[in-house]
């Protein structure tokens, strides 16, 4: 190589030092573990979840840490005015959002003749509903600079079938489809939504059939590592949808789930 010579970008393009994100979801897992990656990668964040207390600590953890500005605020994703709120909180002390990343969810499981259309309803308006609500509040402001990213939490369960499963299957099987309508949607504005679909990771949500038959066997035993994701191995793969280094993907599902589908 001759000096004259330009460099690939390489690494550059995942820089995100001046981005803002939205990061709901954010005080506990993958939501918290994509925020770090996210402030690692040089960003600032707004971490949103419904108990203020977890947001501020887990805000403060992220600033320790990483040494860039990380502030908590408390939403309920499935009330309108509170979305909204939270884009005007985000424009008020960053000036600015480039990037949302939508975790919020929940799983109830159960036969469907054993969970209540009360507990279907509940799942499908934080997992849906939230995801929607929260994309339509930042969407104008994404607009109005040409640019931004969208990142939704779908699921392997969003692509294949689990008995016992079908608010949470359908919820995020909703969520597949949310991203590819709305990616075609937002395309023209330089907007990229993608998705990532986890496969089983150890979070909160999950640590009840850690150690029980099911999860031994039909789900740790069902991924060809045969083991749980560890919460640093979904950074990788958030850092790259939120940065420069994804602009050509539109409408995209990128599985990390330790080769669970691949089987």
């Amino acid at each position: 190589m001759t000096t004259n010579q330009k460099k690939l970008p390489g690494l550059q393009l995942f820089d995100l030092t001046g981005k803002v994100a939205i990061v709901t979801g954010g005080s506990k897992g993958l939501g918290f573990a994509m925020a770090k990656g996210i402030a690692d990668a040089g960003g600032s964040v707004l971490l949103v979840s419904r108990t203020q207390r977890e947001c501020d600590a887990a805000a403060a953890e992220i600033e320790q840490e990483y040494g860039t500005k990380a502030v908590g605020f408390a939403v309920d994703v499935t009330k309108e005015e509170e979305t909204t709120a939270m884009v005007q909180k985000c424009i008020d002390l960053f000036g600015r959002i480039d990037i949302l990343i939508n975790s919020a969810g929940i799983n109830i499981r159960g036969p469907i003749d054993e969970i209540s259309h009360a507990d279907f309803q509940k799942v499908m308006d934080i997992n849906v509903t939230g995801t929607w609500l929260a994309s339509k509040a930042v969407v104008p402001h994404l607009k109005a600079q040409k640019s931004g990213k969208i990142i939704n939490l779908a699921s392997t369960l969003g692509v294949v079938g689990l008995a016992n499963r079908t608010p949470y299957t359908a919820s995020k099987g909703a969520i597949v489809n949310m991203t590819k309508a709305l990616a075609l949607e937002l395309a023209p504005f330089n907007i990229n939504v993608n998705a990532i679909c986890p496969g089983p990771f150890l979070t909160e949500m999950n640590e009840p059939i850690k150690n029980t038959e099911e999860g031994k066997k039909f789900i740790v035993g069902a991924t060809a590592l045969e083991r749980w994701g560890e919460l640093a191995e979904i950074q990788g793969v958030g850092i790259f949808l939120a940065s420069d280094a994804s602009n050509y993907m539109v409408g995209s599902c990128l599985l990390v789930d330790g080769g669970w589908v691949a089987r």
